[in-house]
């Protein structure tokens, strides 16, 4: 898997610096990100935005929503819709005009645990997935959304949060208090909520645990390049200057 060499990779880079002098590091090391449907979310917007969360750039994107948790009440309608979603989007030839995404390799993974394959074709989506399979631990890098089924909120975010990776979340929910209760409860470096994909150069760019330390962009960026200096002087001189 494409997440193993980079997170093998950044240990390296890390243990080389603290060998040195040592300098200092910032990593960005993938993620497993959840994107996270509530009972309350308009289906096919939902459907729309967890589509585009996990197979912008055919999927091989560091943020890619790449786990979506789906409220049991709509659960059944959400995967049939994001099914439909998937047929729909062009495969080809990418030199060609209108084509979305290239051929892609037939993934196995999923088929091993026992998942449900919603469609036959890549781009792939999986339902009844398992949090314990690998296609549900491992950054897979590729146009493959795997469905969750979860119950509530306490359910949703001790699921969410047990993974070694906490780059970002998408939440989609029109209840103030199940955005607030969910930003505040899930460990990751970006939250979009009822968006995705949004970024600005003013925004800070990086994850908890795995993910990586340190941040890209923004005021929080620049903290990366800069150290503080303490300088300490008296207003009065005293008498035995």
């Amino acid at each position: 898997m494409e997440e193993k060499a980079l997170k093998e990779t950044g240990k390296i880079v890390l243990d080389l610096a603290a060998k040195s002098n040592p300098k200092a590091v910032t990593l960005e090391l993938g993620g497993k990100s959840p994107f996270i449907v509530c009972e309350d979310a308009d289906v096919d917007m939902a459907v729309e935005l967890a589509h585009t969360a996990l197979f912008f750039n055919q999927g091989q994107c560091c943020y890619a929503g790449s786990r979506t948790f789906v409220h049991e009440r709509i659960y059944d309608e959400f995967v049939e819709k994001a099914k439909q979603r998937a047929l729909k989007r062009s495969v080809g030839d990418l030199f060609k005009e209108g084509i979305e995404q290239g051929p892609q390799r037939p993934l196995k993974a999923g088929e091993k645990d026992m998942a449900t394959r919603a469609i036959t074709l890549e781009p792939t989506v999986f339902s009844n997935v398992q949090d314990d399979m690998m296609i549900a631990k491992d950054e897979i890098f590729g146009p493959v959304q795997t469905i969750f089924k979860f119950k509530d909120l306490d359910e949703v975010i001790r699921r969410a949060n047990a993974t070694h990776y906490g780059l970002a979340a998408g939440i989609f929910s029109q209840n103030i208090d199940t955005v607030n209760t969910l930003t505040r409860a899930l460990k990751v470096g970006a939250v979009w909520v009822n968006c995705y994909y949004v970024f600005d150069a003013a925004l800070p760019f990086g994850g908890y645990k795995m993910s990586g330390h340190g941040r890209e962009r923004g005021f929080d960026g620049m903290q990366n390049y800069l150290q503080v200096e303490a300088v300490c002087t008296p207003l009065v001189n005293p008498a035995w200057l």
